[in-house]
């Protein structure tokens, strides 16, 4: 299965046909993405509620991030993988932004990197693309800032904050980013951006017109129980398959069920008289 790069999502955008991708953080969800034809899988730093336990995604470092996208890179390797950004690896300087996403490619061999944020962050997103690394824009609901935005809300609902929200897009583009995530604004908004911009928007919770999809795996599969975000369809409930799954185990092994007999491996025909004399020899002896 060929890659698909960055000039296929632009002539997806130019058919309109509509892009999928997902967030993965190993190699057994990314090699399921990748056998499902999925067209992109973000590493995002969401692995920091979804995998670590944490109340957010500020905590999440640089190393976890690596680890991860590394991980991924293995289960997924013809699948377009980005890694995202993760607090303060981007914020504090230009060079700071060049060198974590020069990492994002040397250590972990991503495609591109995603960060948050909108006319703050054009010097970073500049800096990177100069570099000769591929930038996703991301904006509406950022979690990262989720404190500034008064918490976990959709964004651009009343014409100020769209208006703020098209100027960021806008401004994205011309920066050089080759794709904008709209996470969380109204669809009249989204689909407004979305035929503005030369370049792909996708969404998360942007609507259907948008040049595609993107969900969070421990969203869409059912397993990530914190809280489900409005926007999301879940296409499993793989929570109660998993809690089924070890209740049955446990039932088993106290039962006596489990192992059986299947489930052994049994001696060496042309051992067995040896073997049952060693193991009667030791156990005389104690």
């Amino acid at each position: 299965m060929a890659k698909k790069g960055r000039l296929d999502f632009m002539k997806m955008k130019q058919a309109g046909e509509k892009l999928t991708w997902v967030t993965a953080y190993d190699y057994p969800i990314a090699h399921f993405a990748e056998q499902a034809g999925i067209d992109m899988i973000l590493v995002g730093d969401s692995l920091g509620m979804v995998v670590y336990g944490y109340d957010s995604t500020i905590p999440v470092t640089m190393e976890e991030c690596l680890i991860h996208c590394r991980a991924v890179r293995r289960g997924a390797p013809n699948t377009f993988v980005i890694g995202d950004m993760p607090f303060l690896s981007y914020q504090v300087s230009i060079p700071d932004a060049i060198r974590n996403a020069g990492r994002f490619l040397k250590e972990a061999s991503v495609d591109a990197v995603k960060l948050e944020g909108g006319r703050r962050v054009l010097e970073q997103i500049r800096g990177i693309v100069d570099a000769g690394i591929l930038a996703i824009g991301h904006i509406g609901l950022t979690p990262q800032s989720s404190g500034q935005l008064g918490g976990f809300k959709a964004q651009g609902r009343t014409a100020a904050s769209a208006e703020e929200l098209i100027k960021d897009a806008l401004s994205i583009e011309e920066a050089g980013a080759f794709a904008l995530l709209l996470e969380a604004v109204p669809p009249e908004l989204s689909s407004a951006i979305t035929e503005m911009l030369d370049i792909p928007v996708y969404g998360i919770g942007a609507g259907p017109d948008t040049d595609g999809q993107l969900l969070i795996n421990g969203d869409m599969l059912g397993y990530f129980e914190a809280f489900t975000p409005k926007f999301v369809k879940k296409y499993a409930n793989l929570a109660q398959v998993i809690t089924d799954a070890f209740k049955e185990y446990v039932d088993e092994v106290h039962s006596g069920r489990f192992p059986g007999p299947e489930h052994s491996y049994s001696v060496l025909k042309d051992e067995l008289e040896a073997f049952n004399a060693v193991v009667e020899q030791y156990k005389k002896s104690h």
